[in-house]
């Protein structure tokens, strides 16, 4: 900034000797100089001059680097910069605070991650993270966390391809941030927040917007609480992640809302989740992650509500109960060869199709037990909230889109629920049965 400074004034100098100059027809008079002849050397002298003054104001305004300051804090210390915006990349390599107050910005200027995180029990506040580079093989990230017990709040982090990534860090603690991603398709954003081989992390009250995946690889043992996520591809998914607690998010507007793969004994509790409205999507997923509860979730305007393939034995079943289930093309849908999953009291509101399934037996194989269903047919002549008689589910035309996942374009069109209507009338062969439930609840 002082050779900027120091190159401006002597610009300026030389500026104030043009101003003195006075024109004569086809000379130009200098006050020291004597007589000039008017030509393009000084044209280009000219020229000169005014981009290196250009160049000279550019110089001032650079944002100084972040990295001498945090070489300066020593470790345990505070680091609180002065408002205004900082150059990175910076890697903070020993355990400190950096406190930004709401008022600091560092710039990565539009390469690599911007602030590195190599250490442990740091704490990160009020910073606001932009301009990460846009390698995905890089991993270009806001913020990039590699220690263990850290405390990384109430930051911003916009204008980056990947936003918070932690790489094999353990309880640290990622609270009240807000990050964006940069506009592009769904896929080929960069995710929110990634977890790889990171464990017994808490992550809470963060929001993200227009990123593609909050994702959890190799992580067991999280906990994911009170974070919202709007515009994404998965709101969230566990991949060989078992043993989370995902409670109390709001996921809206992703292809598919929570999805877990191979990750055996979740938690998935108090969440919402909206319009996850891929055609192979759902608000919940599950493949192969049995012995799981999901709990007191409401899912509205989705493909499907809940999908799930069957247990591959008693213990991997799921346990489903307390949930609301509304205005979903498919409610539930079940696929594989056998059942075994405990559903009860659960709301099952106005879906287009309550339950679906793959093939006849996989739905009846699951236990049932005290739903409400909008659907539902009986009374409830004695007033204690549960139906008189037990709600069934028959596979009439359905089975046609159930079992060939090709027509199921043709699900609710007129023909097909003509189709329908006759087969209950006059059926051209024996229903399925996809559910029966004893003892529906029946709202009073």
């Amino acid at each position: 900034m002082e050779l900027g400074l120091l190159l401006r004034r002597r610009l300026l100098g030389r500026w104030r000797q043009f101003g003195r100059r006075r024109r004569l027809g086809q000379l130009v008079i200098d006050a020291r100089q004597g007589p000039i002849r008017r030509g393009g050397n000084n044209i280009a002298v000219l020229r000169r001059l005014t981009f290196l003054l250009l160049f000279s104001l550019a110089a001032a305004q650079a944002a100084p680097p972040l990295q001498p300051l945090i070489d300066a804090t020593p470790a345990g210390g505070t680091l609180r910069p002065a408002p205004g915006s900082y150059a990175g990349p910076a890697v903070i390599a020993r355990p400190m605070t950096l406190d930004g107050g709401g008022k600091v910005t560092i710039e990565g200027a539009g390469r690599g991650t911007v602030l590195t995180l190599a250490t442990s029990g740091a704490t990160l506040r009020g910073l606001r993270l932009t301009r990460s580079g846009d390698s995905h093989d890089g991993v270009d990230a806001g913020l990039l966390v590699e220690g263990d017990d850290n405390l990384v709040e109430d930051n911003v982090v916009d204008d980056v391809l990947f936003g918070i990534h932690v790489k094999q860090g353990r309880r640290n603690r990622i609270a009240n941030n807000r990050v964006t991603g940069r506009p592009a398709p769904r896929g080929a954003r960069g995710d929110g927040l990634r977890l790889w081989y990171s464990r017994h992390n808490r992550i809470e009250g963060n929001a993200f917007h227009r990123v593609r995946d909050l994702t959890f690889a190799n992580s067991p043992d999280n906990r994911v609480l009170g974070n919202t996520l709007a515009d994404g591809r998965y709101g969230m998914q566990f991949i060989f992640s078992p043993r989370a607690v995902v409670e109390n998010n709001r996921l809206s507007d992703t292809d598919t809302g929570i999805a877990v793969l191979y990750s055996p004994e979740l938690v998935v509790r108090g969440n919402s989740v909206a319009h996850a409205l891929d055609g192979g999507g759902a608000g919940i997923a599950f493949k192969d992650s049995g012995n799981a509860l999901v709990e007191n979730n409401e899912v509205l305007h989705c493909a499907a509500g809940l999908s799930a393939n069957a247990p591959l034995n008693a213990e991997a079943a799921l346990t489903v109960r307390g949930n609301r289930f509304a205005h979903n093309v498919v409610g539930m849908y079940f696929y594989g060869e056998k059942g075994g999953h405990r559903i009860e009291a659960n709301r099952f509101d106005n879906n287009l199709t309550q339950v679906g399934v793959s093939a006849a037996g996989v739905g009846e194989a699951n236990l049932w037990q005290g739903n409400a269903w909008s659907d539902y047919q009986g009374f409830d002549r004695d007033g204690d909230g549960i139906g008189d008689t037990p709600h069934e589910i028959w596979l009439w035309a359905d089975r046609i889109w159930m079992e060939t996942p090709r027509a199921k374009f043709f699900a609710n069109a007129p023909a097909l629920e003509l189709l329908d209507f006759l087969e209950k009338l006059a059926p051209f062969a024996s229903p399925s049965l996809i559910l029966r439930d004893p003892a529906p609840r029946v709202a009073r």
